[in-house]
Formats: C-alpha cells, structure tokens, sequence
C-alpha cells in the first residue's frame, strides 16, 4: 500500500480451492452512474497520490495507478488482486466523477466507481478463493481478558453504520464520544501509534495487514465495536525483539496491549482476478 496514497478505508497467493465465480460489469439503475466522469492520464511524476469523496457524491482520485483505484474501490489488500497487464502498475490516472444529486452513500459510490471502471477501462474480473499463509487474530488469554489499551466501545455504533449504508446523517454523538469507526495513525521512526474508535475486529485485522506483510483475519470470536489503543516499533514487526527506545515489536504490543496474539495459520482467502483491462480510448 503506498504510504501517500489516502482511501476513502504482502503475501504468496497459492493454490485455488474454491469454485471460480464469474463477475460482470454491474449493471445500475440511471440514478446510480455517474452523471459526470471526467479520466485523464497523469504524467505530472509526482510520487503523490490520493482516492477519497467529497460532499455531493463526487468522487476525485489524483495520480494513482489503475491497480491501486480497483484496491481502493473494492476495498482490498494489495495481495487481493491478482493478474492484469502491466500498465496497471506504471500508469497513473486522474478521475473526477458527480454522482446524482443525495448520492452520499459509501458503497453506492464503489458500486458506481466499479460501472465505472468497467466502462472506461473495459475492467473484467472475477472472484477466487486461495489458500493462503494468513495471520489470525486471536484471544491470547484462556480467559478472554482484554489488555489494558481494548475495550468495548460506549457508542451505539451498529445505528451509525447501519446509518452510512442507507445514506443518511447517523445519530447526534454524546459529547466526549469517540466517532465511530475514526481510526488515525501517527508517530515516529521508531514508534508507531494507532488509534481507533467504534471499529469492528474484522476491520482492525484486515487493516494490520499492511504492517505485518499478511493478511490478517479476525478470529477471536468477539461481535461489537471496540476502542483500540497500540503503540509499538514499526520496524520491529517480528515476535521477537523491541528497538532501543523499548518500544515493542508490532506482535509484543498486540499480546500485551490488547490481549489478543497473532498466529500462523493458513485459509481460504478472496481475491480479485484481472481478467482484462484496456487504457481509456478517450484519455
């Protein structure tokens, strides 16, 4: 995952074990294509780049490969998406696209985002499960006590989800209350801090993956939303050692912190197949 690149929220992929599943072009109401779409070819050479919305359904991408839009747009890990010419990774592409007036929600906009794609760049993929070396995160304690940096979240986060999905403003936060599903990152060279606020486990995990060079899955059980506090070395992502300002490896704060461990296991995971993609005609 490229460190400048903001979304809007590595590893060997082995042998397939599941059915392939055939995805097409999605096909959308009028009311949820683009009404504008506007997709240039950036040759400024700037190592910057960023995918994110804007109010009034607008999504604006600036200087990003076509691999790191589909990561952004299906929302994966860069390991999730196999195959694809090799302009996908050298390429970069600027979008800017209005969607019909009340628009707003996140996943109507990736749906749009994906018609999109596949109009403009003639995108065709499909799913397959592969089993591959994962991470689970797991209750590192037989008795399920959680570290002092996790706990459960006071907010109703279900209703501000359920609130996003469907397009509408989510309930009014209790003063003090954290955000929910707010998770920022800040630090040094030798420590890295990540905090986050009404977050499902499943989100939490997967997002680790970029830190520990695998996929991480949530296995611990535990339903709800948690605030989560981990400090810990970013350069010291093993399960052993700490750097010498004794901040601990990634592994070490997790299991001291939080309560919960990583383990080694294998699983079935999804990516997404490039079956083929062609440049913009009109770029």
């Amino acid at each position: 995952m490229n460190k400048r690149t903001r979304s809007c929220f590595a590893v060997i992929l082995l042998l397939t074990v599941a059915e392939v599943v055939a995805q097409s072009p999605p096909t959308l109401p009028a009311q949820l294509e683009f009404e504008v779409a506007v997709v240039k070819k950036n040759v400024s050479g700037n190592p910057g780049a960023s995918f994110g919305s804007q109010p009034g359904g607008r999504i604006v991408v600036v200087n990003n490969t076509l691999r790191n839009i589909i990561r952004n747009t299906w929302n994966l890990q860069p390991f999730q998406i196999v195959g694809g010419p090799d302009w996908l990774d050298v390429d970069r592409w600027d979008i800017t696209a209005k969607g019909a007036e009340g628009i707003t929600a996140p996943q109507q906009l990736m749906l749009m985002m994906r018609a999109l794609l596949a109009d403009r760049f003639k995108l065709m993929t499909h799913n397959e499960a592969r089993e591959t070396p994962v991470f689970a995160l797991v209750l590192a304690r037989p008795d399920g006590k959680f570290g002092p940096k996790f706990r459960k979240s006071e907010a109703d986060c279900a209703e501000v989800y359920a609130a996003s999905e469907r397009g509408t403003p989510p309930p009014p936060r209790p003063a003090g209350q954290s955000q929910c599903g707010n998770t920022n990152s800040s630090g040094t060279a030798t420590s890295r801090t990540i905090r986050a606020s009404g977050v499902r486990l499943a989100d939490f995990a997967r997002n680790l993956s970029g830190s520990t060079g695998r996929y991480v899955v949530d296995r611990t059980g535990l339903s709800g939303y948690f605030d989560i506090e981990l400090t810990f070395a970013p350069d010291q992502v093993g399960a052993g050692g700490t750097d010498p300002s004794d901040v601990p490896s990634l592994f070490a704060a997790i299991q001291e912190q939080l309560g919960l461990k990583l383990e080694s296991q294998r699983v079935p995971v999804d990516v997404l197949v490039i079956d083929s993609a062609q440049r913009p005609v009109d770029h």
